[in-house]
């Protein structure tokens, strides 16, 4: 549960910060934000439960209507931060990104925000390889590296993936 804990709050710091993005997009719609509230519940010592799954799955779903790629990218961020506590052993790429996609996400969220600027996006990616603490980068190296996918944030949380296993 130590681990868990030590990543939900790594995703939780990206979430967070991207959540207005969300909300200013949709200020009626709780759902991110109650997930990164059930996130950070579990985060702060309170039990795994159902309420991160359940909010988890909400936040995806006002992802999928979310009127822009940058909103939508902060939902399913705010989704990842409460699914983060349901991490589970079996070595499989797909977990990287319970570790990884917020961060990816918030990187290309800023790309966006600064006209497409790639600089942001990589600047975005070595301060969340800063934040990465040891125990975090270990629990990422019991799963196999991030496949590159076709899409920009998988590309970026590859790029991320890399550098933490190199130790960079």
């Amino acid at each position: 549960m130590d681990e868990l804990r030590v990543v939900a709050r790594y995703v939780v710091g990206h979430a967070e910060e991207v959540l207005p993005v969300f909300e200013r997009a949709v200020p009626d719609d709780p759902r991110p934000r109650a997930a990164i509230d059930a996130a950070r519940a579990f985060v702060n010592g309170a039990n795994r439960t159902a309420s991160q799954r359940v909010a988890a799955f909400d936040a995806h779903r006002a992802a999928r209507s979310a009127p822009s790629e940058a909103a939508r990218l902060a939902a399913r961020s705010a989704g990842d931060a409460a699914s983060a506590a349901y991490l589970h052993p079996l070595a499989q790429a797909a977990q990287v990104g319970h570790i990884l996609r917020a961060c990816a996400s918030a990187a290309r969220i800023g790309e966006l925000e600064a006209g497409g600027d790639p600089a942001v996006a990589e600047a975005l990616l070595e301060r969340s390889r800063r934040r990465a603490t040891p125990v975090l980068i270990d629990v990422l190296r019991r799963y196999p590296p991030a496949t590159r996918g076709s899409s920009r944030v998988a590309h970026l949380m590859s790029t991320l993936d890399d550098a933490l296993r190199r130790g960079e």
